[in-house]
């Protein structure tokens, strides 16, 4: 296995650090959906749809909110877009354990919009830190710290509602939430390589329309599919354990999941070239399809979700690397705004895509569906000839690029994460 890839990376000024500040800055909100679901559930006396409902309002606002912050720091830049996120969310997490149910409904929401953007931001970052050549190994080590964070999260939050009272669980989230937006703003990374202009008032602008075209809508497309297929995959994982009366390994195959990803994205960030985006996500979609065909023989699960499971990194990856060289520097925060979107979006359509098929089948319907799902999109995007081939040098400049090049860019149509389906926040 080749490591020189990821230890040039890492040699690069301020990735390593970065990493780090990745790392721990995400376990916090991976823990917000568990930390949510039972206070609403425990403290506030509700039924886990109401519990759903105070998630989906989070997912909603930060899905609108994205790319809104995004915006936020190719106008202002980043030190002013995390003032605002990091005073908001100390005011939601002060105040939420005092909340009834319907206002925290409410309050989730706006806490949603203007939600930390920590997987945006670093991945920002890491496109004006890391040259393009090096991105898809860059983004790679990304995708694997978000599995680090999504393995640790979870049950952060279950050991701190479980030891501590519902008050002082939230408090405590809160806290981490603010400490992490503080510790992004004494860093201050990079939003822009070096050679471009800085953000801030006065900078350039980029027109909206000399980016935001078909081949970048389709790779937002891709993104979706894949939350779609990660989110259905995880709730098809309960159903099957849950049917085969083994509720207690849930955990444990989830975690396996997980490390099928890790070794995925490991592996696709240490190749010596680029898998193509339609290849991966039609192998993460055509191998979930037969996950749950076994029924009854829920052992086999381990073994049928290792194909799909190695592709969730690489496919994640792939992404967010091909948004990285579409897009000029100068707006790169609202495309990264955009492409978390797309995520989130994915998220909200894949458990209930396949909670419907569950309902009128079985849990491998359920797998079934969204893997379908995924295959028809993957099949969509062979429409865009080269997909994948490198930007134009305009799509790398800080400026905005020339209509020659973005007729390009469309004319000529690299990869996305699971362990959890939340991975795409």
């Amino acid at each position: 296995m080749r490591l020189d890839p990821y230890r040039r990376v890492l040699a690069l000024p301020g990735v390593r650090p970065l990493m780090v500040l990745a790392l721990l800055a995400r376990i916090p909100i991976t823990a917000v959906g568990v930390t949510m679901t039972l206070h609403v559930a425990q403290n506030l006396n509700r039924g886990w749809g109401a519990a759903g409902l105070v998630g989906a309002a989070l997912t909603v606002g930060a899905a609108l909110g994205a790319p809104l912050n995004g915006r936020f720091v190719d106008r202002r830049g980043l030190r002013p877009m995390l003032l605002v996120t990091t005073i908001a969310e100390a005011a939601f997490w002060s105040a939420a354990p005092f909340l009834s149910y319907s206002a925290l409904l409410a309050g989730a929401f706006v806490a949603g919009v203007f939600s930390l953007p920590v997987f945006s931001v670093i991945r920002q970052s890491l496109a004006a830190l890391v040259p393009a050549e090096q991105r898809r190994q860059a983004y790679a080590l990304d995708s694997m710290s978000v599995e680090l964070s999504f393995m640790a999260g979870p049950p952060l939050a279950v050991l701190l509602t479980s030891t501590l009272s519902g008050r002082s669980a939230m408090w405590s989230l809160g806290a981490a939430m603010v400490l992490a937006g503080a510790a992004l703003y004494l860093v201050n990374p990079p939003v822009r390589e070096a050679s471009a202009e800085p953000a801030g008032p006065g900078a350039a602008t980029v027109r909206r329309r000399d980016w935001l075209t078909p081949r970048f809508l389709a790779v937002c497309a891709a993104a979706s599919a894949t939350t779609v297929v990660l989110a259905g995959t995880d709730l098809g994982i309960v159903a099957m354990l849950r049917d085969a009366g083994q509720v207690g390994l849930i955990g444990a195959l989830l975690a396996a999941w997980g490390v099928y990803s890790l070794v995925g994205g490991f592996v696709y960030g240490a190749l010596p070239r680029a898998v193509p985006l339609v290849v991966l996500l039609g192998g993460l979609s055509l191998f979930t399809v037969p996950a749950g065909v076994f029924g009854d023989a829920w052992p086999l699960l381990f073994l049928t979700l290792l194909p799909a499971g190695v592709l969730c990194a690489p496919t994640l990856t792939a992404t967010a690397d091909l948004v990285s060289r579409l897009v000029p520097a100068a707006a790169r925060g609202e495309a990264m705004g955009w492409h978390g979107s797309s995520l989130t979006v994915g998220l909200a359509i894949g458990s209930p895509l396949a909670g419907w098929a569950i309902d009128h089948g079985s849990p491998s319907w359920g797998f079934a569906a969204v893997g379908a799902f995924g295959a028809v999109i993957a099949a969509s995007l062979l429409t865009f000839r080269h997909l994948d081939r490198p930007s134009t040098p305009a799509a790398e400049d800080a400026t905005a690029p020339s209509n020659t090049a973005t007729a390009t860019a469309v004319a000529a149509p690299p990869a996305v994460t699971p362990g959890t389906a939340a991975t795409a926040a």
